[in-house]
């Protein structure tokens, strides 16, 4: 492992997403922990969150919503297969639901994500050199072609694929939980084709899943790197780099009202286990294990 150059990419999700979150993200970035931001634009901080990465240099991507709280295109904001009977979107599991139905049109789902990208350029003046999305909704059937279409369209190369290795050894996850999360994963498999096919590119190793929250340790994010470059150069020896992006979700509890996508801050968002992944990332046994195993923190646009 001493050779090897392995490139880590630490993600901050949900950027935007409240005021608190925003601050959390940015004493992260500043401390060393986190080097690479993903925007929420229908956050309700997403232009405060786009002058703060502007301020500190904070290298941006976007973070594409389609399940949480509001279109940012105008014309899906009052009628669209997009939205529930309440006028928002339909929430991560709702949103599978509608998808799995048939009930959703995939011409709004392209005209909601370029609407996206285009407020992102506005917001940051730039387009994203990364572009994923939020709870992994650009991995699902149909939604990973427009996906696809629309990052080949803006020339946007970068995006994340959440097949995490070792996760289903990972017995600390409640059932329902792994659930979901392997069904992300058999998305994201039959994904690779697709993205692969329109010219995309991601990281060789994404870990995220089995270190959000409570789960989030020093030892646990330790393991899961140690253990997928050891996976991996077992399967390319000859590799002198190896890419990785960790997902992660750092920030300072929400307080309702204020935060959120149109409808307020979820759970997740409002818990303390997003102040516990601040406070574990920001540890410094964990900047001094990435120094031993030369790991190098960067973006996307660093790979």
């Amino acid at each position: 492992l001493r050779m090897l150059q392995v490139k880590l990419i630490v993600t901050g999700d949900d950027f935007g997403y409240c005021p608190r979150r925003n601050q959390g993200i940015v004493d992260c970035f500043l401390a060393g922990a986190v080097s690479n931001v993903s925007l929420l634009v229908n956050g309700s901080a997403a232009a405060d969150a786009a002058k703060l990465a502007r301020r500190y240099n904070i290298p941006i991507g976007l973070h594409a919503n389609l399940s949480e709280g509001s279109p940012v295109c105008e014309v899906l904001k009052t009628n669209s297969s997009l939205l529930n009977q309440d006028g928002f979107f339909h929430g991560k599991m709702g949103f599978r639901t509608a998808l799995s139905k048939g009930l959703l049109n995939m011409s709004e789902v392209k005209q909601e994500l370029k609407a996206q990208v285009e407020l992102f350029h506005e917001l940051t003046g730039h387009l994203p050199p990364h572009m994923d999305g939020h709870q992994h909704v650009h991995v699902l059937p149909e939604v990973r072609h427009v996906f696809a279409e629309v990052l080949e369209e803006y020339g946007i190369k970068y995006t994340r694929v959440p097949i995490e290795p070792g996760l289903h050894n990972c017995d600390w996850i409640p059932p329902s939980l792994m659930d979901f999360y392997l069904g992300v994963e058999e998305d994201s498999f039959n994904t690779v084709d697709v993205f692969t096919k329109h010219g995309i590119r991601w990281p060789d190793i994404y870990i995220g899943l089995s270190t959000m929250g409570r789960n989030m340790s020093v030892s646990s994010i330790r393991s899961a790197i140690d253990s997928a470059v050891l996976q991996l150069t077992a399967k390319a020896p000859q590799s002198s780099t190896v890419t990785i992006e960790l997902m992660v979700h750092p920030g300072y509890p929400s307080v309702p009202p204020v935060g959120g996508c149109g409808e307020g801050p979820d759970d997740f968002s409002q818990s303390w286990e997003r102040l516990h992944e601040l406070q574990t990332l920001i540890k410094p046994e964990l900047q001094s294990h990435y120094k031993s195993r030369n790991i190098q923190l960067c973006s996307f646009k660093d790979l």
